[in-house]
């Protein structure tokens, strides 16, 4: 099977690659520590696990999602928001894991932006098919902060937009161990997934898992 964008799958970091000014690709950035991050996961997601969110449209989400830290992005109804609890449980989201602070503290500075502290990771899994649309990371009201995405298992065709929803969106793709960080000038720019196609990787499958680190309070 040809994937295009993903023939040649790198298997060590690889030089920075910037989309445009504040926004950079850190190639194969998360590898070493990649088997220890989706184990944790597997940990995270047996205290909260993946479900699938309503839209405040009444529409529901085709990715997967959970989340770790103090802060958790839910949807719902009501509409989109942070909250220090997982509604399915009620239960406080299970604790950030020191690897995945230290992995995005490091990857921010790599990025330009040192000293980022996230205090929420929203973990999203994909599966074949799955997709996301075009849209802002609103949500945080303090946009000072980077966002922080590390793309973990099957390759996925990262979509870079503009400042408006009807900007062209540049394709971009992201193999396991590749992290997105955006910011600054570029901190409101439209991102989204293309729809997954079907592959395998070894460490999950025919899935892919994005943790997405920002800094929701403050």
């Amino acid at each position: 099977m040809t994937l295009g964008l993903f023939d040649d799958l790198p298997a060590t970091p690889q030089a920075p690659e910037w989309l445009e000014p504040g926004a950079v690709v850190l190639r194969g950035f998360a590898l070493p520590q990649a088997i220890e991050l989706l184990q944790a996961v597997d940990a995270i997601t047996a205290q909260a696990p993946f479900r699938h969110l309503i839209t405040p449209g009444g529409q529901r989400m085709s990715v997967a999602m959970s989340n770790t830290g103090a802060l958790g992005w839910i949807s719902d109804r009501s509409g989109y928001r942070y909250g220090p609890t997982d509604p399915t449980t009620g239960l406080p989201w299970p604790p950030m894991p020191a690897l995945f602070r230290q992995l995005a503290r490091e990857a921010a500075e790599a990025a330009g932006y040192p000293g980022f502290v996230p205090d929420a990771c929203l973990i999203n899994r994909y599966a074949p098919g799955t997709r996301l649309s075009l849209h802002q990371d609103r949500d945080e009201g303090n946009y000072d902060h980077p966002i922080v995405s590390v793309s973990l298992g099957i390759p996925a065709i990262f979509l870079w937009g503009g400042a408006e929803r009807a900007d062209k969106a540049r394709r971009v793709g992201l193999w396991h161990g590749d992290v997105v960080v955006w910011g600054g000038p570029a901190r409101l720019r439209f991102h989204g997934v293309a729809p997954l196609a079907d592959a395998s990787h070894a460490m999950t499958s025919g899935l892919r898992i994005n943790l997405t680190f920002r800094k929701a309070s403050g």
